[in-house]
């Protein structure tokens, strides 16, 4: 609808065209209430406002706190939005399903959008258009923002709920000190970290998000956490100079989010354990930055927007066990020597929705199996295996009926027993070799929407078909993402029965070859191909030639080869 107005104004513009343009570009929402060729669109952004439940409201502010263009994962909106009194239990519903309900009500009107084509909807971008919007109306807003940027001047004494300092503010110490932040709930920090942006006066600030922030040392943190003692939400994110956190961190007493993912922090301290409200830790140390930090990742190509390559997970105290509010935990390592104290408390933590471990090998892997296999609430599992697992697969069984994502990395020597897992959707699999029963195992999952499988075997090609002894059965009738990277060649069968919900396919032969693709055109929903690796001109041609006579007309997406390295976080 947006395109289309501005496009009926532009093209009725013959001489004055560019500097049309160039107006509504730069004044688009000034442009947009007194053009009266745009009246339609002013109205319907109006009413869209309007209209939209009050609960809601907030959350929408709060995306114009993110740059335009800016990648933002779901599960950091999600979290400060609980932070921040906005997402609330409710009689039939946690605060993290209703913030979850949100994100998909700001989906469907389109004010987010995915940030990819990937089904997990790991992250999103605000609607540009929208975002404009929302700047307009921020007036409106009962939390005032100040948003430092460029070389922004104060002209009057200000203050606000909301503090936002962009990248390119040149940070002018005199500046900042002139504001009043007594009222400051939350801060936001992109680019250059300065010492002088915590004060005495932030003592009511709720949210410290400091993601992917440059110049951060151990002496901030501890700083921050002496100063902020109402913090609820703490993300140092991406923060690779932390290695340490204080043991004053015990007296945030109201945190419920503490989130070190790539940072350099091996070892939480004793005192976190004092933290009751702690609901969320996510920790653990990748080679490149990762969405999500409980999977193993890896630097396959396309898979390695999915997995990371593991450095570590982190080192937890005892006591842990005794912060039963937690429901997101990881990645915890428990190959340390303390393997049999660390399971013990993990046993503790029945209330565990979703689960990150690292270094479960041939010697822990029962007792591990032993310490979740209570956790009846556990509905996201992510396991990285030991380099030397040995048969470790062998007693990979997983006893929990509600999971419904499960994510095994380190090369699995075989397909592990997950018969009884009737509600899983997705699955993640490093293994050594598919066997064809495997295969056809697998399509009989009656829920399983998305799955990626890394073949490990350098020697035996790999053949994914939905054909067993030449017939067909009708598989993988949920599946709608299929990623496959693999070490050797590779051949791909589809049928007519099976995956008739699958819309994205990738494909990736790191060091083998694709040899075959063949029966595209029953797949009715396929919307994109991704191709990364070797293959011959010849089957390149044929695959445009398949996708041409798709009724979908799917994208095909080429890549370059990269090496095949297997790993995590997500």
């Amino acid at each position: 609808m947006v395109i289309v107005a501005i496009a009926g104004i532009l093209a009725t513009k013959v001489v004055s065209w560019m500097d049309t343009a160039t107006s509504i570009n730069l004044r688009f929402m000034f442009e947009l209430e007194i053009n009266p060729d745009l009246q339609d669109l002013f109205s319907w952004v109006h009413s869209c406002f309007r209209t939209c439940p009050d609960f809601i409201k907030p959350c929408i502010f709060y995306l114009s706190f993110f740059p335009r263009d800016h990648n933002i994962r779901r599960r950091r909106l999600v979290r400060r939005w609980i932070a921040e009194g906005y997402c609330r239990d409710s009689d039939d519903k946690s605060a993290e399903e209703n913030g979850e309900f949100f994100f998909s009500k700001l989906l469907g009107m389109s004010i987010i959008q995915p940030e990819s084509s990937d089904a997990r909807m790991v992250s999103c971008q605000i609607n540009g258009f929208f975002r404009e919007c929302i700047l307009s109306r921020s007036g409106e807003m009962e939390d005032l923002v100040i948003e430092l940027a460029d070389r922004c001047n104060l002209t009057t004494q200000r203050s606000g709920r909301h503090l936002v300092i962009s990248e390119s503010w040149d940070r002018d110490k005199i500046l900042f000190e002139s504001i009043d932040f007594s009222r400051l709930r939350s801060m936001t920090v992109f680019g250059m970290w300065k010492s002088f942006f915590i004060s005495k006066s932030m003592k009511l600030v709720r949210v410290l998000d400091l993601e992917d922030a440059l110049g951060l040392t151990d002496e901030n943190v501890d700083q921050m956490v002496k100063l902020l003692p109402c913090l609820k939400f703490l993300s140092l994110r991406g923060c690779q100079k932390i290695s340490h956190l204080p043991s004053s961190l015990g007296d945030l007493r109201l945190l419920q989010t503490l989130d070190v993912v790539n940072t350099s922090i091996v070892t939480l301290p004793a005192s976190i354990t004092k933290l009751k409200k702690l609901q969320y830790i996510r920790g653990g140390t990748t080679s490149i930055t990762s969405e999500d930090p409980l999977v193993p990742h890896t630097s396959v190509s396309w898979l390695s927007k999915f997995r990371r390559s593991p450095l570590g997970g982190l080192e937890v105290p005892s006591g842990i066990g005794e912060l039963t509010g937690l429901h997101t935990l990881g990645v915890v390592d428990i190959g340390a020597s303390a393997a049999e104290a660390i399971l013990r408390e993990l046993k503790k933590l029945t209330q565990l929705r979703k689960l990150g471990v690292f270094g479960v090998n041939s010697n822990n892997c029962g007792a591990f199996v032993s310490a979740i296999s209570g956790h009846f609430h556990l509905e996201s599992l992510s396991v990285w295996l030991d380099e030397e697992n040995g048969r470790c697969s062998d007693c990979i069984f997983v006893p929990l009926k509600n999971l419904r994502s499960l994510k095994l990395y380190g090369v699995l020597n075989r397909l592990p027993l997950i018969n009884q897992l009737s509600k899983l959707t997705k699955l993640d699999l490093e293994i050594t070799t598919l066997m064809q029963e495997d295969i056809s195992f697998l399509g009989k999952l009656p829920t399983l929407c998305i799955l990626r499988l890394c073949v490990e075997d350098v020697n035996a090609p790999f053949r994914f078909s939905v054909f067993t002894n030449g017939v067909e059965e009708r598989s993988y009738q949920k599946l709608k993402v299929l990623e496959i990277a693999c070490r050797s060649s590779l051949s791909v069968t589809f049928g007519s029965e099976a995956m008739k919900n699958l819309d994205l396919l990738k494909l990736d032969c790191c060091s083998g070859q694709l040899r075959r693709l063949f029966g595209l055109l029953h797949l009715s929903e396929l919307k994109e191909v991704w191709l990364k690796g070797s293959y011959e001109e010849t089957l390149k041609h044929d695959l445009e030639v398949q996708l041409a006579a798709h009724p979908n007309n799917p994208v095909l997406k080429l890549g370059k080869n990269t090496l095949c390295t297997l790993s995590w976080m997500a």
